[in-house]
């Protein structure tokens, strides 16, 4: 079974993010970079599936060259080899563009399997994986808990509202939307991360690919989210008080 991962490469989570001096996006200069965590959860699904029926699990990264650190991490963690859209422009892409670069150099592998993470950290547009599948007339599933493979199909478990889920089966190639959560993420061993250096990754151009590249949007204005305070008093009995404060967790700040 042949397994494609589309990952990116987004900054860490816990980093401290500042506009750039056009304020048109945040500063990157000093600023450390991790495998989408989204991402991750696909390929974990992937080196799952990979540990049940045998085959060989790819990464597939379009970047700048410094992608690379992501990639290896990939690789340190079981893909067993990689391939590299180098491209410094991907933030004049829209997701149609990205994935026009993904899809073509996963038609060229004839992969069973195309698994992408729910939605990037940075963008969050959560659109990437359906696109790759309608431009490679695959069957798709989104939002994916479990994956079953069956003889010449796989069987999926996706979550919808409300807590229901639905069980769909569908035939292979195909191309999976995975949810973020649904296991435990594994860590790469020292011996993963060993082998990771003498792992094979193929470089690609969007001209190898034969895409030519347009700019497609433009990011006028980048902002760092207002912070505002405010107090309500509640009045009433304790136990009225104590209805409205959990109306209020639950429907205004939606922690519960």
């Amino acid at each position: 079974m042949k397994i494609i991962v589309a990952i990116k490469q987004v900054p860490a989570r816990d980093s401290q993010l500042r506009i750039d001096g056009a304020g048109k996006w945040i500063q990157t200069s000093d600023l450390a970079f991790e495998v989408n965590e989204p991402d991750a959860y696909a390929l974990e699904a992937a080196l799952q599936l990979k540990e049940k029926n045998g085959g060989e699990v790819i990464a597939l990264c379009a970047g700048p060259a410094g992608a690379s650190q992501t990639i290896r991490e990939a690789l340190a963690k079981g893909a067993d080899r990689a391939l590299h859209i180098e491209e410094d422009s991907l933030g004049d892409l829209d997701t149609l563009a990205v994935s026009r670069l993904l899809a073509k150099a996963a038609a060229a592998e004839n992969p069973d399997l195309i698994l992408t993470g729910l939605q990037s950290d940075d963008l969050g547009y959560g659109q990437t994986g359906v696109v790759i599948a309608e431009l490679l007339g695959m069957p798709h599933a989104t939002i994916i808990m479990e994956v079953e493979k069956k003889d010449s199909s796989i069987r999926v478990k996706r979550e919808l509202e409300d807590g229901w889920f639905q069980h769909v089966e569908l035939p292979l190639p195909a191309v999976l939307t995975i949810q973020s959560g649904i296991s435990k993420l594994r860590y790469a061993t020292l011996m993963g991360i060993k082998k990771a250096k003498t792992k094979e990754v193929k470089r690609l151009t969007p001209a190898d690919l034969g895409v030519a590249l347009q700019k497609t949007v433009s990011i006028e204005k980048v902002y760092l989210p207002q912070k505002s305070k405010q107090t309500q008093m509640l009045e009433g009995s304790a136990k009225e008080m104590a209805a409205k404060l959990v109306e209020k967790l639950k429907f205004e700040v939606r922690v519960l």
